[in-house]
């Protein structure tokens, strides 16, 4: 069964550890997600075995990080360079030996296709409380460094489908919902908790909503 998914320009590495089975296969890779589901299904097999173990981890060792191919090596039985494959070659990986039953049913190999990326990898993760002024409910979001406040609404639907109905504050200053945390003034503090011995979660800022008169259409 697939994990349900909201398209985003980031992701956090645990949104891609959910999807980590034959048919819901993500990894992420020098900074991209990839959703190579379509790949394991179109190949289901041997050669998808790779990257079924693999899913819903970063891959980004498997690549060259100047060419972002995968990386190569020399083989010593041949002297030739080839693709370096040690957990087993996979979808769109020639064979080390000349063979006619070669797949030539793709214009890029995956890793190179653009179309297999719906989004990056965030640098960095971060928690945030967001603390609802109307009922006093009070979730605590992991949430991408790069998002704006409008991306973290997003993610906040989950929880509480008008959450557009309601203006967004820290310390009573209305927050612009174009900006990220750090543009409006919330740091992240969590290196410097890690840097005295606190755990990375010592101290979550926290944000207030305050309902509006209307309520958007959920």
């Amino acid at each position: 069964m697939e994990a349900a998914w909201t398209h985003r320009r980031f992701y956090t590495p645990n949104e891609v550890k959910m999807h980590n089975t034959e048919d819901d296969c993500w990894v992420s890779a020098l900074g991209k997600v990839l959703d190579l589901s379509q790949v394991t299904a179109h190949y289901r097999g041997a050669l998808t075995q790779p990257i079924v173990r693999a899913a819903g981890t970063d891959i980004s060792h498997w690549f060259d990080k100047q060419t972002g191919d995968i990386k190569k090596c020399i083989d010593p039985k041949t002297g030739l360079e080839q693709y370096y494959t040690p957990h087993g070659r996979f979808v769109h990986v020639p064979p080390s030996v000349v063979t006619t039953q070669l797949d030539n049913d793709y214009d890029l190999p995956w890793w190179l296709d653009p179309t297999y990326v719906i989004g990056e990898l965030t640098s960095r993760t971060r928690l945030i409380r967001i603390i609802n002024t109307l009922n006093h409910h009070e979730v605590a979001l992991e949430v991408c460094s790069e998002e704006t406040l409008n991306e973290i609404q997003n993610r906040y639907l989950e929880f509480n489908a008008h959450a557009a109905s309601y203006t967004w504050k820290r310390m009573t200053e209305a927050l612009d919902m174009d900006k990220t945390l750090e543009e409006n003034g919330i740091p992240d503090e969590s290196e410097e908790f890690e840097d005295l011995g606190l755990p990375d979660d010592y101290y979550i800022p926290a944000i207030h909503i305050y309902f509006n008169d209307d309520l958007t259409i959920g």
